[in-house]
């Protein structure tokens, strides 16, 4: 036996025992948790991610506390809610300090009970703490109910402006792509581009926002030629394929986006203009001048890229190398120029749909473009991959199936609904709906 084996045998026993009571030790303290621990699914909002920021209060009626009552609270692209305990306590934890909509479901309250002195959403802000304390106090009165087709009209109406905003972004998705064969994962932040440049045109410049926006897109569209000029036209030169390439705008992706972050914060912005009254328009449907605004300008934008893309020399250039790309070399079509234009373009619209995503939002945030990256990605397949038209139909579909789908299902799952139905669909027609059959072999 060597010196080392014995060295080892010896020294052995006390390893185990040494292991053995360290075991013991983490047993002990991970499986007999803390009474604060132990408690905390007791105490209002237990249940919820803890941060440093909540809203807090006590519902009651005549002085007494209203149990199983729900409150929510939604801004800046969070929403949450939660329940009211036994003593009529409740607690809701946000990311971060801005301002929400705090909602009572009146449908949770007793019969013939409304909340006193105010609608059942009100707007919240915090003060110089992390936590504001919110009183709800109920008593007597009819409740003002919305119809069903009220609301599925307006919720309709929502869901249209949220398609065009998407449509505005997947239409350059969908160009990139048929021109390319890239899959951009990096447009996303090409959507938060444009809405941080909007925060500081708009905003820190103090210029009205019916000058910002065409100043933005024009920024925009630079964006879009720093980053084909810059990277992608070289790497397509040096022959990288399209995988290699992906992992590029993933990276690129990646890189943009925490440096946002670096130079704004975690903080939501909001946009001039964005705290509008609604107009009424019909029964108890009504909407802001900014949505009204956002809906015009997104029609009359999309209407020019139609019309470019089937009347002009460019416009025909780019869908005929998106169907056959060596033909179109062949033909005489300066491919780098076209593709040069299409990342401009792309680029422009992605921006502006930038914008409008932060008034639909609402508020400018460093990774907001990512939260519709998916969606974006679904309305392009569901339209048929390479093809404009279908990306606008796509994102129409999407954009109306995500608003539409709460009047059923939780809006925490509302994105979930309508990916659902993108799988449904392609299982029936896998091509999506405006594209088009291909043969293998």
């Amino acid at each position: 036996m060597s010196p080392t084996n014995a060295a080892v045998r010896r020294v052995a026993p006390w390893a185990t025992a040494l292991i053995g009571a360290l075991l013991a030790m983490v047993v002990v303290l991970c499986g007999a948790p803390s009474g604060a621990y132990a408690a905390a699914p007791d105490t209002p909002g237990g249940d919820q991610e803890q941060t440093d920021f909540y809203f807090a209060g006590v519902i009651t009626l005549d002085g007494e506390p209203v149990p199983d009552v729900t409150v929510a609270v939604e801004g800046g692209g969070f929403d949450a809610e939660t329940v009211t305990d036994a003593d009529g306590k409740w607690r809701l934890y946000v990311p971060e300090k801005d301002a929400f909509t705090l909602t009572v479901d009146e449908s949770t309250l007793p019969e013939g009970v409304i909340v006193e002195g105010s609608s059942a959403s009100q707007e919240v802000e915090f003060g110089l703490t992390g936590s504001k304390v919110v009183n709800l106090f109920l008593g007597e009165g009819v409740r003002e109910t919305t119809s069903f087709v009220d609301q599925l009209v307006e919720r309709l109406i929502n869901g249209l402006n949220f398609g065009l905003l998407l449509a505005l972004a997947a239409i350059g998705v969908s160009l990139i792509y048929g021109t390319t064969g890239l899959t951009n994962f990096a447009h996303a932040e090409m959507v938060t581009f444009g809405a941080v440049m909007a925060i500081i045109v708009g905003t820190t410049l103090a210029v009205p926002m019916w000058l910002t926006i065409p100043i933005v897109i024009v920024i925009g569209a630079a964006f879009g030629w720093v980053l084909d000029a810059g990277l992608w036209r070289p790497l397509r030169h040096k022959g990288i394929g399209i995988v290699p390439l992906m992992i590029v705008s993933i990276g690129l992706s990646l890189a943009i986006r925490y440096t946002f972050q670096f130079f704004m914060g975690g903080a939501t912005t909001q946009l001039p203009g964005a705290d509008s009254t609604k107009i009424p328009l019909f029964g108890a449907v009504s909407l802001s001048p900014v949505s009204l605004m956002s809906m015009g300008l997104s029609i009359v934008v999309l209407v020019g890229v139609a019309f470019w893309l089937l009347k002009t020399r460019v416009g025909k250039a780019t869908r005929a190398i998106s169907d056959n790309p060596g033909l179109a070399a062949a033909s005489g079509i300066n491919v780098d120029r076209v593709v040069r234009i299409v990342w401009m373009l792309s680029a422009s619209l992605a921006a502006l749909g930038g914008i409008l995503w932060g008034y639909f939002r609402p508020g400018v945030r460093w990774d907001m473009g990512v939260h519709i990256l998916l969606l974006i990605f679904a309305a392009v397949t569901l339209g048929g991959l390479g093809t404009a038209f279908g990306a606008l139909v796509g994102a129409l579909i999407v954009g109306i199936l995500v608003e539409v789908s709460t009047l059923w299902i939780p809006s925490d799952l509302k994105y979930a609904g309508a990916l659902a139905v993108l799988i449904l669909i392609l299982l029936v027609r896998p091509q999506g709906i405006l594209g088009r059959k291909e043969r293998l072999g």
